[in-house]
């Protein structure tokens, strides 16, 4: 028999909550429901939700579409609550995970019980990335090598018996440990590591249960008729016959990226924030502007991921400048060109752009969260 173990007893305040994360809705279910069903599989003989008092009528209620689950009253801490679960377990193999990772994949369930079936034991984990140091009162004693650590995740799998001799060992001597691979090689020997994914994060803090991208659209045209021989797209100089007619530099393609930028922020377009009625915009340079735009979204915990541009002008000719052109929008935008798209077109002749009447510019962006800075 294999036995799952969801701790689920917490209390949401790390992220700043008044109720239990994992029962809290994230894109529309709650976080707990994605871990049960991706445990609720044909080799799966059941699931183990320790929670609290407090949250058991909830739970039950969560669990009522997986008949392999059943509620168990857990613990003031993780330790207390999987101790708890591992006493009522009846599998032969027991996996711990978070409730509050919501994207467990199959294959690494499978990889898993795999290492477990093999080794004894499983614990998913990746090689850390940062460099982590040991500290005292603020100052750094050492810095161990990158190359041996491992940001640990979960599933954690074990045979029952030896995890819970080591749970009751820990138990005994009034030690606490945050995780089972803690436990498990303090009192039985060294669990086996296998590559977890970047993908299984945990939500922890407020910001988590955010849309981790969001959309926005935008649009500018600005005709041709003023008295210079160049126009500017994004901050770059192009020979043209005439100039764009605009209130600012006229910088077509800056504007509708920045209306793309606000949209996907969910705020108030450009003539909200640089109306073309203020003399402070009179000439003004569209990357600055784009540079305060970032600023408002920055305040919203928002930065570009990526953005992608058409230009529809009948003339002058583009295709020698869209390199210029997306290496000022990486800089602009901190970005890499890689993430940067530009498509430039001609209207074959028809409508206002195809008279070379005027160049129309529509940007997509995509935002991304970023953490909150510290103040």
């Amino acid at each position: 028999m294999i036995s799952v173990i969801l701790p689920a007893a917490g209390t949401g305040t790390r992220a700043g909550f008044s109720a239990n994360k994992v029962l809290l809705p994230y894109l529309g279910l709650p976080v707990l429901c994605y871990s049960l069903s991706a445990f609720s599989r044909e080799d799966v003989d059941e699931i183990l939700v320790p929670c609290a008092e407090k949250d058991e009528r909830t739970v039950r209620a969560l669990l009522s579409p997986f008949p392999k689950a059943r509620p168990v009253r857990g613990g003031a801490t993780r330790f207390e609550s999987v101790f708890s679960a591992l006493k009522e377990a009846q599998g032969k193999i027991v996996l711990v995970h978070d409730a509050a990772r919501p994207f467990v994949t199959k294959q690494l369930i499978d990889n898993c019980l795999q290492s477990v079936l093999r080794f004894g034991s499983g614990i998913c984990s990746l090689p850390a990335e940062d460099t982590i140091v040991f500290c005292e009162e603020g100052k750094i004693l050492s810095a161990p090598p990158r190359e041996t650590l491992r940001s640990v995740q979960t599933p954690q799998g074990f045979r029952r018996e030896p995890l819970l001799r080591a749970f009751s060992l820990a138990a005994a001597e009034g030690r606490q440990f945050t995780d089972e691979s803690g436990v498990y090689a303090a009192y039985i020997g060294q669990p086996v590591l296998f590559p977890g994914s970047r993908s299984n994060r945990k939500l922890t803090h407020r910001e988590d249960f955010l849309p981790a991208e969001r959309v926005g659209i935008g649009a500018d045209t600005h005709a041709f008729g003023a008295p210079r021989d160049f126009i500017t797209l994004a901050g770059v100089r192009i020979p043209a016959k005439s100039g764009l007619v605009a209130h600012s530099d006229g910088d077509v393609l800056v504007h509708a990226l920045m209306d793309a930028l606000l949209s996907a922020a969910g705020l108030r377009d450009i003539g909200f924030y640089f109306p073309d009625t203020d003399v402070r915009f009179a000439g003004a340079d569209s990357m600055e502007l784009l540079g305060r735009t970032l600023s408002f979204i920055k305040t919203e915990q928002l930065v570009p991921q990526n953005i992608s541009l058409c230009i529809l002008a009948e003339t002058p000719r583009l295709s020698p400048y869209i390199e210029p052109m997306k290496q000022a929008l990486s800089e602009a935008l901190s970005l890499p060109l890689s993430a940067i798209g530009i498509a430039a077109g001609t209207n074959e002749k028809l409508g206002y752009v195809g008279e070379g009447k005027g160049i129309t510019v529509l940007c997509a962006a995509m935002l991304r969260r970023c953490a909150k800075e510290a103040t």
